[in-house]
């Protein structure tokens, strides 16, 4: 959700720059349109590097065996990381 968001800002950011064309004292429509448009590429960002984040995983197995019984105990540890 948060890359759609990222690339609906960049977009209506480009549009106000670029296509529209209004009149207003107190606020400039270019300025307006490359925040929305920094913003957009900023949350793109953002979720883009988290999402790739959340594809990290770790896996534990721990097996143990009664020691008297002359059994073994296994331990394996393996992580991945997609970054």
């Amino acid at each position: 959700m948060g890359i759609g968001s990222g690339i609906f800002l960049f977009i209506v950011g480009a549009i106000i720059s670029y296509a529209l064309n209004f009149d207003v004292k107190w606020v400039d429509q270019n300025v307006i349109g490359y925040l929305f448009m920094g913003g957009g590429a900023l949350v793109f960002l953002i979720s883009l590097f988290s999402s790739f984040k959340k594809r990290s995983t770790t896996v534990t197995t721990n097996t143990a065996f009664d020691s008297g019984a002359g059994g073994k105990s296994t331990k394996a540890e393996t992580k991945s990381d997609t970054i």
